[in-house]
């Protein structure tokens, strides 16, 4: 992807977002804005996991899974159930918070 330059200096943005995510409003657009989501997440519970000083192994063994799962989870690759991550948290000591925007 190339950005396009509209003058010296300024180039459109939206155009270089349009071309390299798709379209606004298009399937396409929508499922690299999941896809953000769920990188985004994953590097929370990975800070997390450092933050409670746990090796992957050790907080896989909390929640009775295995170390590949927490690897997957934490490069996005796997999105945990609900359950799952609020196992997750609590084996980190965390609590999940829903509340209203």
């Amino acid at each position: 992807m190339k950005l396009k330059e509209i003058s010296k200096d300024i180039y459109d943005l939206d155009a270089w977002l349009d071309e390299g995510l798709g379209a606004e409003g298009t399937p396409e657009r929508e499922k690299n804005r999941e896809k953000a989501w769920e990188e985004y997440n994953a590097q929370i519970l990975l800070e997390a996991r450092k933050n409670a000083h746990l090796t992957q192994a050790e907080l896989a063994k909390r929640i009775g899974a295995d170390k590949g799962y927490i690897s997957r989870v934490e490069r996005g690759l796997t999105v945990p159930t609900v359950a799952t991550l609020y196992k997750i948290a609590s084996a980190m000591g965390l609590t999940v918070e829903l509340r209203p925007i």
